[in-house]
């Protein structure tokens, strides 16, 4: 059926510039749509069912795409992600998933890597999951302070006065998701109880190989080697303390970090994840329909994979950048879902661990993954020698 949106006033952490997003409309390509909401396997109550954060005029909720075998991949996909990989060398891990199809190939998939802002989907993921639990509304409202700032990226402490700014949860993930704001993230993770908590709920799910560090203020100065005090969150003063520290000391410290991420996540995982989304294994349909809505908006990281999206295709996602010095990043990432023409859905993790590679290189990895999905799509679906996918 044709889903319908109402031109009414709508609040401002719901509106899209395109108003309805897009890939909730290609999903229709392979999912069927409702028009009614509920839970997805009957298990839930009325209380617990997921609330909306999209418009009420334009609920649609889909039947989960149904789990596919395990299958080797094509050895044409095979064979070029292993070339990428081996071309840019020590410090990249990729992994790709067909969600229809059930193959995967992998270059360094099981390999822990820092996550660094990919962790925020873990963040989006428990705050849609209290939703579909009724534990959370989304216009619950959230006040935030100065001493709620964190450090680096948050465009919304510029909006935060002397009495502090009135946020609601679907404000805050928002600005997590799509502009990855850090205090917005930390803001979301104390209210669903916490780094332990978001641990928690990876083991019900049973998302394994994936770790969740301390929150972004203890990550990012224990990668520099710093003590965190919550003056730095003002000015620049977490960049003072870190460059006043002997090189040394950094260097031991993010070396330590690049190692051993406290917030590492294998790429495997990931993409294993990011398919059990769409397959409505992880929330409701309208918990999943929103989370997916949110990365589809992201406007981080456009030389990444949105570098390599063509006409009619999409991307929902979510990047993640680490910390750099003297030329070695510890964190480089883009993990999502590509979305083709004929709706064929395929989960894509990119994360270059650590790498004194210049950024463009780096940037070009990636997108360059994303490239080669899509032109095996482009292959298999329009005449070449094994067609698999039907437009």
């Amino acid at each position: 059926m044709k889903a319908t949106l109402s031109r009414r006033k709508l609040p401002r952490q719901i509106t899209s510039r395109r108003m309805i997003p897009p890939l909730l409309i290609t999903l229709a390509a392979t999912l069927a749509w409702s028009a009614s909401g509920g839970a997805q396997d009957g298990s839930l109550s009325s209380a617990g069912r997921a609330q909306s954060i999209l418009p009420n005029q334009f609920q649609p909720v889909y039947q989960p795409i149904a789990a596919a075998p395990d299958s080797p991949a094509p050895a044409r996909i095979a064979s070029r992600i292993s070339e990428l990989g081996r071309a840019f060398g020590p410090g990249v891990s990729i992994s790709v998933r067909d969600i229809r199809e059930g193959w995967s190939t992998s270059w360094n998939g099981d390999r822990l890597c820092p996550q660094q802002s990919v962790s925020k989907l873990w963040v989006a993921l428990a705050v849609f999951d209290a939703i579909d639990r009724g534990a959370l509304r989304p216009d619950d409202a959230m006040i935030v302070t100065r001493n709620d700032l964190t450090l680096f990226h948050q465009p919304i402490r510029a909006l935060v006065g002397d009495n502090g700014y009135r946020a609601t949860v679907s404000d805050l993930l928002e600005r997590e998701m799509t502009q990855s704001d850090n205090t917005a993230n930390d803001m979301l993770l104390r209210r669903v109880g916490g780094p332990n908590a978001i641990r928690a709920m990876l083991t019900r799910l049973r998302i394994q190989n994936v770790r969740f560090g301390p929150g972004e203020r203890l990550l990012q100065s224990g990668i520099a080697g710093v003590t965190w005090r919550q003056a730095f969150a003002s000015g620049n003063g977490f960049e003072q303390a870190r460059a006043s520290l002997p090189v040394e000391k950094r260097r031991a410290a993010l070396e330590a970090y690049a190692e051993n991420p406290v917030d590492g996540a294998a790429p495997n995982a990931i993409t294993l994840a990011l398919a059990r989304l769409v397959r409505g294994e992880l929330l409701t349909p309208t918990g999943t329909q929103n989370l997916l809505a949110l990365m589809e908006r992201s406007k981080t990281g456009r030389a990444r994979m949105k570098a390599a999206i063509e006409p009619d295709w999409l991307l929902a996602h979510k990047t993640g950048t680490g910390q750099e010095l003297g030329g070695v990043v510890a964190g480089f990432n883009d993990v999502g879902l590509l979305t083709a023409p004929d709706g064929h859905i395929y989960a894509v993790a990119v994360m270059v661990a650590r790498s004194s590679r210049p950024i463009g290189e780096r940037q070009a990895i990636i997108a360059n993954v994303a490239r080669a999905v899509i032109d095996d799509w482009k292959t298999n679906s329009r005449g070449g020698s094994s067609p698999r996918y039907r437009r």
